[in-house]
């Protein structure tokens, strides 16, 4: 078995911005630890960001404060970085070539929504 580990939506908006996640409480000290662990095993870890394609939305637009993926989360390293236009992180990405060409078979998923 062949693991990675997905961080999926860890963007200001979620922490300081228009949808803050309240529960569960010290959601990014989980996401932090998680991330630790994946580094300090050698399991690829891939950040996913959501990007809203509409040039007037209020959440999520690109190149805003609240689009980018928060100050702790930046501070680690990561094998790929994931930008999604819809829920999933699968549809319309490039996220499942990459991980058959990893021969990832198992991915293990945190986030904070």
């Amino acid at each position: 078995m062949k693991r990675a580990l997905l961080v999926i939506d860890v963007q200001n908006e979620y922490f300081t911005g228009k949808l803050p996640v309240t529960y569960p409480s010290g959601s990014l000290d989980k996401i932090l630890q998680v991330m630790d662990a994946a580094q300090n095993n050698s399991i690829p870890v891939i950040v996913v960001r959501h990007t809203q394609p509409q040039e007037d939305t209020p959440i999520f637009k690109q190149g805003t404060p609240e689009w980018e993926i928060h100050s702790e989360i930046a501070k680690y390293s990561y094998d790929l970085l994931i930008d999604k236009k819809l829920p999933g992180s699968f549809t319309g990405t490039e996220l499942e070539p990459w991980l058959r060409d990893q021969g990832i078979d198992t991915v293990l998923t945190y986030s904070p929504a």
